[in-house]
């Protein structure tokens, strides 16, 4: 069953619902809005000779027209490979081409050069930018019919940076969104005609995922006028459009909260805000519950299981009464109801409650695998249970929470960094013998990235200059310790933990 299906009952059903705002101005209605995805799906398969299964590209900051791109791709039966707008060309690039994308979407901001763009990835047949007249030609093409699809066939080709400096394809089933979508009205929040979604986080990864949810109950979508995430922007659009719902990461939350304490601004337009994509400190959410009352969900998920391994509920939140609420909130809530979730050991074996192991869940929306990389698959898909790589601990009431990541992704401003791919970037350098990249601490970003550099006559602007050349912007490190050696284990192996004990023992007043 295809995901546009959402999309294709809702048009049929509320024609003059709206559908999409810019800012509080409704730019189009849902037969509007599945009128423009049919004649798209049109021109991929009549115009481009694209066939079902066939990969699209989405390089977009939020945009007005970034829906009509992905239904539009479904409905023409086409994957969908949303990228992170942060991305570095060069990243753009490597994705592009993993996926064998023949069509690439992009908006000015991103790509001003379209030649030099087709030039260097051959593979791309065409580049559209929304507002262009190839863009506009392509919404005159004859509507197609939808495409049917089976739930197992791939929707979204979601890349998670990975650990070996080379990003994975998690492949997310039409199955996988659908199941998604039901967790959500189960387990984070009901959605009506009323309420509105605006995108303030990238549409490119969850935010966008929640699309699907506001889709099916002919609920609105806002793209805030910024194209991002603006405190008093998000103050002024809940009162102007009301029942405001919204995904954030949770540094975004705390500047929200702060925003609203120190303006006394109005908090009655917010329906609801679902944080995850990274820790939220307990001191964090008391204060966001106290500014804006229960307003709050927290999700634990991954690209892997998208959005969909636990939930803390409103309820849960904020039941302060409740015995153990402190002990509640710093967790991440209990399992989803399509997904079971175990605390392990390296054999699989079940830990006892409150011992701290390897996250491992398996259910209808956890991924299909990794594209093109069946070793990957195999290491994290095993025996039909997902590794997710993420360390925890249940309680006996099944409240999971989160205490390392076994792994060494950091998590700064709920974008996922892994040291390994700055680590070889910085390695580049001629200077540097040696590096090791950690997570520190931050009350703003969660996370901030932190080198450490063992090298002669390098300087930390030269090195800044080097990442910024080859990886995105946010990657990069914020501060850079010059240091005669590593600390090593007896195979050669650097001590990370030792150097986030130093890292730590410096924070400590």
């Amino acid at each position: 069953m295809n995901i546009v299906q959402l999309l294709v009952r809702t048009a049929l059903t509320y024609p003059d619902h709206p559908a999409v705002l810019h800012g509080a101005t409704t730019v189009c209605h849902y037969a509007q809005l599945g009128e423009r995805a049919a004649r798209l799906a049109g021109y991929f398969r009549n115009t481009l000779a694209l066939q079902p299964g066939d990969t699209v590209a989405i390089y977009m900051t939020n945009h007005v027209a970034y829906l009509e791109v992905l239904y539009g791709a479904w409905w023409a039966g086409l994957v969908v490979v949303p990228i992170n707008a942060k991305l570095h060309l060069k990243e753009l690039e490597f994705i592009v081409s993993d996926s064998q994308a023949r069509v690439l979407f992009a908006t000015d901001d991103l790509v001003s050069d379209t030649d030099a763009v087709l030039d260097a990835m051959p593979s791309l047949g065409k580049l559209l930018k929304p507002g262009s007249p190839d863009f506009d030609a392509s919404l005159a093409a004859e509507p197609l019919e939808p495409t049917h699809r089976q739930v197992d066939d791939l929707a979204w080709l979601f890349y998670t940076s990975g650990t070996t400096g080379r990003p994975k394809g998690v492949m997310q089933t039409h199955g996988n969104l659908y199941a998604m979508t039901s967790c959500y009205f189960s387990d984070v929040d009901s959605v009506d005609a009323q309420d509105a979604i605006v995108y303030a986080a990238p549409m490119s990864h969850g935010a966008g995922m929640y699309n699907f949810m506001f889709v099916a109950k002919a609920a609105r979508h806002v793209v805030p006028e910024s194209g991002g995430f603006d405190p008093a922007e998000l103050v002024s659009l809940a009162q102007e459009v009301g029942r405001l719902c919204m995904f954030a990461a949770p540094t975004m939350v705390k500047r929200l909260v702060e925003y609203i304490q120190s303006s006394n601004a109005a908090v009655d337009g917010f329906k609801t805000i679902v944080y995850g994509g990274g820790p939220m400190y307990v001191e964090d959410i008391q204060l966001a519950l106290q500014v804006m009352g229960p307003r709050f969900v927290q999700i634990y998920g991954q690209g892997e299981s998208p959005m969909t391994i636990t939930a803390l509920s409103r309820d849960q939140l904020g039941d302060t009464r409740h015995p153990d609420w402190l002990l509640r909130i710093a967790s991440v809530g209990v399992a989803q109801m399509l997904v079971e979730v175990r605390v392990v050991n390296e054999h699989g074996t079940d830990l006892p409650r409150d011992i701290t192991g390897e996250i491992v869940v398996r259910g209808a929306p956890v991924m299909a695998g990794y594209w093109n990389n069946p070793e990957a698959t195999a290491k994290t898909l095993r025996d039909g249970w997902l590794w997710t790589g993420d360390m925890g601990a249940m309680d006996g009431r099944g409240f999971l929470t989160l205490k390392d990541r076994s792994k060494d992704m950091i998590i700064s401003g709920g974008s996922n960094i892994y040291p390994r791919e700055v680590e070889e970037v910085l390695l580049r350098h001629p200077g540097v013998r040696e590096v090791s990249v950690i997570g520190q601490n931050d009350p703003e970003w969660g996370e901030v990235v932190v080198a450490f550099v063992v090298g002669t006559g390098v300087a930390a602007r030269e090195l800044d200059a080097l990442c910024l050349d080859q990886i995105a912007r946010f990657k990069r490190p914020k501060h850079y310790h010059f240091v005669d050696e590593l600390p090593k284990n007896n195979y050669g192996k650097v001590l990370k933990t030792t150097l986030r004990d130093a890292i730590q023992k410096e924070q400590t007043p």
